[in-house]
């Protein structure tokens, strides 16, 4: 039967996949929220939907699939196929391959921009810039306009950026972002508009984006109506992933492709939102279904597949406190008599002790170390337990680390690429030029200057007389650049410009052979994209992790614990979870108070983390814990009270524990009353 393949969907699910059924299986249907529960089986879902829509004739060209990373995007892609392929056999393949459209808002953003580039007024030889290229700009500005000098201490390029990309992701006005956001930087907003505006004009210079770019000049191309309705024309089916994770420019983007909602999806969990930093606001899900007259559809899967009932009990009473949300009690056949365990303990030593012993106890039971993960609020909040692991000779890998792109040997690299590729890119072309010896920071500015003054930069760069004291590295460069330029051929081209590097890398890394790796898997990944222009904007919006440069010593074990901060845990799962710090100050971070907002993110946050587990959940509740934000004076130490997030009526659901637990010790003291200190205590006031 050709429908076998939706037999294996709860009826939840099934409604999600087959919603619009009755016009027509692959005709754009009404607008459809899924509010899909934490295990619920959501990435499942998407791809069923999106297969059901080819498998019934929807067109996999005109389906644009916007998932929260580019790997995600080649998972549900991989998904599709195998789906489809229960129908349609070996034709599924030539289908799931047409999905050409599948990739983030920034992926896609990057590649609309490009094909209206002539437009909308941009390059279409635009590179992107990362987050510390963006910065490296944003100080070039800073020390030109003087706010360097300033007689006041003035925001770092850091602070600078964060509360640029604060203002355009948020759509909001600069001095509600410094006010509610920044407020050290109060009484600078002025400077900063003048910073901002020397920022765009720098960028539009150079002919470069930043990642706030992409998002920001697709919203303002969808308010074209022509380009609107051109955009939005060719696609049939828009589905968006994580919906709770967008911002408001992405909600924008999403609303102007499809006003009045036919033909698109949004599939999230108001219950996850926890990327307020990032400018992601719960208020895009909440609201979405009102945005269409009748209001979108909604469908909700709330039954588990990943947890026991006694973990959903506990996660469903702390999200049940959540002032705003869509109402949905997660559930599951998978009965347990194990409550989750809520672990009073004196200190984070004791806090570190309970964690190794719990794992290495249930390591003998058969859980393999890599089947249990420990996660926290905030990346420090692990450094008691690094020791304890240490000592104890406990391996373990934690996430959140440098990234590929961090990594200067690589960066390099792509800085090379960058300028070929946009020759007025001005902070690859300073960074490229600065490799070669005798080349100083005057020298570069002297280059880039004719350069940018030229109508034809690389004929100014070609003709520029040679600097001093570079010898044979300058007119290497210059043939090196030419070459990349003339079309040496993709990926063949990241072969030449590597073993141009390697001489440099060598002179300025001792490290080289390790760094060398790096290169090496630099080209396999860019073999795997069709041109220069798709590897340089993919490896940007999506790098790997990291091989070598302080990303530390590669962990040879066969097994090893999980260390992530919980935003870093978000789509994953393991059979035990501990959570650190379960304390007033932690969860909810003594940083993120200051709005009902905030408060109710936190709340979000630990409903995350407690839903991560699959067995066994242990939150842990140390009554003494060390605070680095606190003054240098005195003791950093503070005692704070469990989260109020648990109030006490829902502590039934949890085993409450004390440990370490008390016990009578060889030797020890005969049990019953010694001193009635209390009475004595009572004494002293007769």
């Amino acid at each position: 039967m050709a429908t076998t393949y939706l037999d294996r969907l709860n009826p939840e699910q099934r409604r999600a996949v087959e919603h619009g059924a009755g016009d027509g299986a692959c005709a754009p249907a009404a607008p459809l929220l899924v509010i899909a529960g934490a295990g619920s089986g959501k990435t499942s879902t998407l791809a069923h939907r999106v297969a059901h829509l080819i498998v019934n004739g929807a067109d996999p060209r005109r389906i644009l699939l916007m998932t929260f990373s580019r790997r995600a995007a080649a998972e549900m892609t991989r998904r599709v196929e195998r789906i489809a392929r229960e129908v349609m056999g070996e034709t599924a393949a030539i289908m799931s391959g047409a999905l050409a459209w599948a990739g983030t808002f920034h992926g896609i953003g990057a590649r609309l921009l490009r094909e209206h580039a002539g437009e909308i007024g941009l390059d279409a030889d635009f590179t992107i810039h990362d987050r510390e290229d963006s910065a490296d700009l944003m100080n070039l500005v800073r020390h030109e306009l003087g706010l360097s000098r300033a007689e006041t201490r003035f925001p770092t390029k850091g602070t600078c950026l964060a509360i640029y990309s604060a203002c355009v992701n948020g759509a909001a006005l600069l001095e509600e972002v410094v006010k509610t956001s920044f407020p050290w930087c109060a009484g600078r907003e002025a400077e900063l508009k003048r910073l901002f505006a020397g920022y765009v004009a720098a960028k539009q210079g150079h002919a470069v984006l930043d990642y706030d770019d992409l998002l920001l000049y697709w919203a303002q191309m969808m308010e074209d109506p022509a380009l609107a309705a051109a955009t939005g024309g060719r696609f049939d089916h828009v589905l968006v992933d994580e919906y709770q994770d967008t911002n408001r420019l992405q909600a924008a983007i999403l609303l102007a492709l499809k006003p009045d909602g036919r033909g698109l999806t949004v599939v999230g969990d108001d219950a996850q939102s926890i990327y307020a930093f990032r400018a992601a606001t719960v208020r895009n899900i909440l609201e979405f279904p009102s945005h269409f007259d009748p209001p979108a559809a909604i469908v909700t899967l709330d039954r588990n597949y990943r947890s026991t009932q006694p973990i959903l009990a506990a996660a469903n009473g702390v999200i049940a406190l959540a002032e705003e949300r869509f109402t949905k009690d997660l559930w599951t056949d998978r009965a347990d008599d194990r409550r989750p365990r809520l672990v009073a303990l004196r200190d984070e030593a004791d806090q570190a002790r309970y964690v190794a012993d719990c794992v290495l106890e249930a390591r003998e039971r058969g859980m393999l170390l890599k089947q249990q993960a420990v996660l926290f609020r905030t990346s420090h909040h692990s450094g008691p337990l690094e020791v304890e692991l240490t000592r104890r000779k406990i391996p373990f890998v934690k996430y959140g680390g440098l990234k590929f792109l961090d990594a200067s040997h690589v960066k390099d690299l792509l800085a090379l690429l960058r300028f070929v590729h946009n020759p007025r890119d001005r902070v690859a072309g300073f960074r490229v030029l600065l490799l070669l010896p005798g080349v100083g920071p005057r020298t570069a500015q002297g280059v880039l200057d004719r350069m940018a003054e030229a109508q034809s930069p690389l004929s100014a760069l070609t003709t520029h007389p040679q600097p001093p004291r570079t010898g044979a590295a300058w007119p290497d460069f210059v043939r090196t650049v030419a070459a990349l330029r003339g079309g040496a051929g993709w990926p063949a081209e990241l072969a030449l410009a590597r073993q141009w590097y390697e001489p440099h890398l060598e002179r300025v890394h001792e490290d080289a052979a390790m760094r060398l790796a790096d290169l090496f898997q630099l080209e396999q990944i860019a073999a795997g994209y069709p041109s220069r222009e798709r590897f340089l904007t993919e490896i940007t919006l999506d790098p790997p992790d990291a091989t070598s440069d302080e990303a530390g010593v590669p962990l040879l074990d066969e097994d090893y614990l999980i260390l992530s901060t919980i935003h870093s845990a978000k789509g994953q799962e393991w059979r035990s979870v501990f959570v650190l710090n379960v304390v007033d100050g932690c969860i909810p971070s003594d940083m993120a108070t200051g709005s009902r907002a905030e408060v109710e993110e936190e709340r979000r946050l630990l409903y995350v983390a407690m839903t991560r587990a699959r067995e066994e959940l242990h939150l842990l509740v140390p009554q003494r814990f060390y605070i680095h934000a606190q003054s240098a004076r005195g003791d950093r130490h503070v005692y704070a009270a469990r989260t109020r997030f648990l109030p006490k009526f829902l502590l039934p659901l949890f085993d409450q524990v004390a440990w370490p637990p008390p016990a009578a010790t060889a030797g020890s003291a005969p049990q019953g009353l010694r001193s009635d200190v209390a009475a004595r205590v009572r004494d002293m006031w007769r």
